[in-house]
């Protein structure tokens, strides 16, 4: 029976060791993170191993009710561990992610005696109950929050659409393929869901590597990367420098600077409102990449990033560089921003002194 298991989930033990291979060597996700995956690889494994175990028995009545158990397990499992991956992507997710999760596995299991969700008829046939969907239903519902919280925390980049496409095509696969294959989909199952993991877990590293590590925007590497996709998009770059930060690190120590560049950071997200990717790609630098914008709107969003750091104790210089058609080089936009804002600074520090 192992040979035979080995043999039919070569392909997911190949997976998960190479998932658990990748997490030994990544520096880029804390170790709470890591743990969690982990703990997720191995209630992958261990319900590769119950899936396996019904799929041996489905034909044999007299274990008609352990198969029973195994089937409100696997049913049960499904919910708690896109639960447990919502849990590991939100870094504030409180526990009660899993409440929808615990009264499944409680109705399923309530299900073992009553066949509110399932029951094996005397054909040895699994019938669904008249909560026979409610499992599918709250896994969908799971999905679509999963889906919904890897769009709003990524940074709209092709490379991470393209992630969460497949992410969603994974699980959607997972909720259909059973209406359509029936109990043949079984030793898909935990597949189809390490596979989405690993993809999850590519999908962390190419977020994190983009990502400064103080502010949370977007690094220099990332902008060089963005700037390059669809050039001719860009109308407008805006360039931005903290003024007086040289002052702040002598006077009050790094600690201060680096509040006063995750500030400035903070404003500069407030003011964009997520309508355009802010980088910083300096120490006190930072430029806004706008795609499909009249200039007026540039310079709506100029003044706007004044007012907004004006509500702090905090300083900077803007400038903008525009295109109106398009075909202006990258960087003869960056080189006018840039002109523009040094401009701008250098009449800050003539009335500053």
């Amino acid at each position: 029976m192992f040979t035979e298991f080995i043999t039919s989930n070569w392909a997911l033990i190949l997976v998960l060791l190479g998932f658990s291979v990748s997490l030994i060597s990544t520096v880029f996700l804390d170790r709470k993170t890591i743990m969690r995956m982990y703990a997720l690889i191995i209630e992958v494994l261990i319900l590769s191993v119950l899936v396996f175990a019904e799929f041996r028995i489905i034909d044999l009545y007299e274990y008609s009710l352990v198969r029973t158990i195994l089937i409100a397990i696997r049913y049960s499992a499904t919910p708690f561990l896109v639960a447990q991956i919502i849990y590991t992507i939100v870094k504030r997710q409180r526990w009660y992610v899993f409440i929808p999760a615990l009264v499944l596995t409680l109705i399923d299991f309530i299900s073992i005696p009553t066949g509110i969700v399932f029951r094996i008829d005397e054909t040895n046939q699994m019938v669904r109950g008249p909560l026979g969907l409610f499992p599918y239903i709250v896994v969908g519902i799971y999905c679509v929050l999963l889906i919904y919280l890897m769009i709003k925390h990524s940074k709209k980049q092709a490379t991470e659409k393209i992630s969460i496409v497949f992410f969603a095509f994974a699980f959607v696969s997972g909720m259909i393929l059973p209406f359509l294959i029936g109990s043949d989909y079984l030793p898909l199952f935990c597949e189809t869901i390490a596979i989405s993991m690993f993809v999850y877990y590519v999908f962390s590293i190419l977020q994190v590597t983009k990502i400064d590590s103080l502010t949370g925007l977007l690094n220099r590497q990332a902008y060089y990367s963005d700037i390059a996709t669809e050039p001719e998009e860009i109308k407008a770059l805006i360039s931005i420098d903290m003024n007086g930060l040289k002052k702040i690190n002598d006077n009050e120590g790094h600690a201060a600077g680096d509040t006063a560049i995750s500030t400035l950071a903070d404003c500069l997200i407030k003011a964009v409102k997520r309508k355009h990717p802010v980088y910083r790609v300096g120490g006190d630098e930072f430029v806004i990449v706008c795609r499909k914008i009249s200039e007026s709107d540039v310079a709506e969003l100029t003044g706007s990033i004044h007012s907004i750091v004006a509500e702090t104790k905090y300083s900077c210089s803007v400038g903008y560089g525009y295109s109106e058609d398009g075909k202006k080089p990258i960087d003869d936009l960056l080189k006018e921003s840039d002109e523009n804002m040094y401009a701008e600074k250098q009449e800050y520090y003539k009335k500053q002194s």
